[in-house]
């Protein structure tokens, strides 16, 4: 029987826009979209992702669905959304197994809007954030606890506590 290797990475190019207007107060940075959100072309689309459900019960409205709602949600509440990384090498959604990772340039964002705090979804997307983009901005970010299904340890009030930055 032969062995099964583990697939090896794959070279992968952020395909969304970030949502930010005038009015945004607070910019979220995740990493790199997963698999699932790149199938449904926007961001945190898988579904044990808890993102839009934090952000509902944050905001104190119906979980979006659609990507207008979604939109719509960052947008009425001043919070501006994109990630870290504008392309890598990655295994499937492993955050771990990001390497050559080129940033995106998020000085449009702080130019256009009055951004009051950048907040880093996770460990990994901190860590970058500080590698990479903290030497152009020279603005420190927030690390955040992920809303990722691979931090189910976090509870969901435990993550609200911590996301309340958000509410300003």
């Amino acid at each position: 029987m032969a062995e099964r290797r583990p697939e090896g990475p794959e070279h992968i190019v952020h395909g969304f826009d970030p949502v930010w207007d005038a009015r945004s107060r607070v910019l979220v940075l995740g990493t790199l979209p997963s698999v699932k959100s790149r199938e449904q072309n926007f961001y945190y689309g898988h579904p044990r992702n808890r993102f839009w459900k934090l952000l509902a019960l944050l905001f104190d409205a119906p979980e979006p669905r659609s990507i207008g709602e979604k939109k719509a949600l960052l947008l009425e509440n001043g919070v501006a959304l994109w990630d870290v990384v504008r392309e890598c090498d990655i295994r499937r959604s492993s955050d771990a197994s990001i390497r050559n990772a080129v940033p995106n340039d998020i000085r449009p964002i702080l130019e256009g809007a009055d951004i009051r705090a950048i907040c880093a979804n996770g460990a990994k997307a901190a860590e970058l954030y500080g590698r990479l983009i903290l030497p152009l901005t020279g603005r420190e970010a927030i690390r955040l606890p992920s809303t990722s299904p691979a931090n189910a340890a976090c509870s969901l009030e435990t993550l609200a506590e911590a996301w309340r930055v958000l509410r300003g």
